[in-house]
C-alpha cells in the first residue's frame, strides 16, 4: 500500500488524458500528472514517486522530491500567511506546506525561516508542519556509543552553545568552547557523540575523539599535500576558521595530526606552511613510531705516513 508523505514504488494501472494512474493499494488509484511522466518510461516499469494531497485535497503523485518527508525535520522559508489557515512554507513541491496557527510555537511571518517537523494529521490525513518540535523528539535514552558518528541539524543557539537534532530523533548540544567557528540555524552537518548523559541528554562534537580523529586526518593532510605538489600554506599557526574550512576539523585536531606527521618525519615545517617529506618509509595509518635512521658510514680518516725521526742536533 502507498504511504502518504513518503516516497513509494508504484505500478502503473492505466493511462488517461490527465496522466498515469498508479496502484496505491488500499488508497486506490493515485494520479501521476502528465508533466511528471518520465520521457524514457519503459513498459511495465514501476515508478518511484512521492504521494501527497493537491490543493483540491486529492491524492496525487509526483516524481519531484520534497525538502522533507513525513517524520523528518527541516529548515524551511515562509512564503505567505493566510489569515484563517496559517503559514505556508516552501518545501519544493507545487503545493506549499501549511503550518496551522495552532502548530506555531511563535508567530510566523512571510520571509521567516523556521525549523519544522513534517507530520500527517491523523484526523484529516493531510500533510502539515509544526514548529512545536519537542513533542516529536524521542525522549528515551538513546543507545549511542561514545564517538559514534551522527547526522545533525542545528536548531538553536544558547549561552552554552548550539542545540541540534540528532539522527532526526533526539536532542543534543554542541558546546561553543569546542567549536572553531559559529554555526547557522538549519545547518546540516556530521558530528560525533561525546557522551550520553542520564535523562537522554547528548553531548556532541564536530570532531572524533583520540586516535579515531587523528589517524584519518593524517591521511587527509598527506593527500592534500600530494595534491598541492608537496606544500601547503597551513600549519599550527593557521586560524581555526581557515583550518575548519580546509580540513573540516578543529585546530586542536589539526595540530595533533601535524604533530604525529612531524614525529614520524613525514613532514617539515616551513614557517609558514608545511612540506611533505617523500624520503620516509611511513604511510598513513601506521603506528606513530619514530623512523629509525641508519647512520651513514663514514670513510676512515687517512693516517699520516711515518716520517723519519729528526736526528738530534750535533754539538760543537
Amino acid at each position: 500500500m502507498a504511504i502518504i508523505g513518503k516516497r513509494n514504488t508504484l505500478s502503473i494501472v492505466r493511462a488517461s488524458q490527465p496522466g498515469l494512474y498508479l496502484d496505491g493499494g488500499e488508497l486506490g488509484e493515485i494520479l501521476l500528472p502528465g508533466r511528471y511522466i518520465p520521457e524514457d518510461l519503459a513498459p511495465k516499469q514501476k515508478l518511484d514517486v512521492f504521494v501527497y494531497r493537491d490543493s483540491e485535497d486529492r491524492l496525487v503523485a509526483t516524481t519531484e522530491t520534497p525538502k522533507a518527508e513525513v517524520g523528518e525535520f527541516a529548515y524551511l522559508r515562509v512564503l505567505s500567511v493566510h489569515p484563517q489557515a496559517g503559514a505556508f512554507l516552501d518545501w519544493g513541491l507545487a503545493k506549499d506546506l501549511l503550518v496551522p496557527f495552532r502548530e506555531q510555537e511563535f508567530p510566523l511571518q512571510p520571509g521567516d525561516w523556521a525549523i519544522v517537523y513534517v507530520c500527517l494529521d491523523v484526523k484529516t490525513n493531510r500533510i502539515l508542519a509544526t514548529t512545536r518540535l519537542t513533542r516529536h523528539l524521542n525522549r528515551d535514552t538513546p543507545a549511542y556509543r561514545d564517538g559514534q558518528p551522527v547526522n545533525l541539524i542545528i536548531t538553536g543557539k544558547s549561552p552554552l552553545g548550539y542545540s541540534a537534532i540528532v539522527e532526526n530523533a533526539h536532542r543534543g548540544l554542541l558546546y561553543k568552547n569546542n567549536l572553531a567557528a559559529a554555526l547557522k540555524i538549519g545547518q546540516r552537518l556530521k558530528g560525533f557523540v561525546r557522551t550520553v548523559r542520564s535523562g537522554g541528554k547528548i553531548d556532541l562534537s564536530l570532531d572524533a575523539a583520540g586516535y579515531k580523529r587523528v589517524a584519518p586526518l593524517t591521511e587527509q593532510i598527506v593527500e592534500a599535500l600530494q595534491a598541492a605538489g608537496g606544500r601547503l600554506a597551513y600549519d599550527d599557526n593557521s586560524s581555526p576558521a581557515a583550518v575548519r574550512q580546509m580540513f573540516g576539523v578543529s585546530k586542536k585536531a589539526f595540530k595533533q595530526a601535524l604533530g604525529r606527521l612531524y614525529k614520524t618525519r613525514r613532514l617539515a615545517f616551513l614557517k609558514p606552511g608545511i612540506e611533505l617529506l617523500e624520503n620516509s618509509s611511513w604511510s598513513p595509518g601506521t603506528p606513530d613510531r619514530p623512523q629509525t635512521i641508519t647512520p651513514v658510514p663514514t670513510a676512515p680518516r687517512p693516517v699520516a705516513p711515518n716520517r723519519p725521526a729528526t736526528p738530534p742536533a750535533r754539538r760543537h
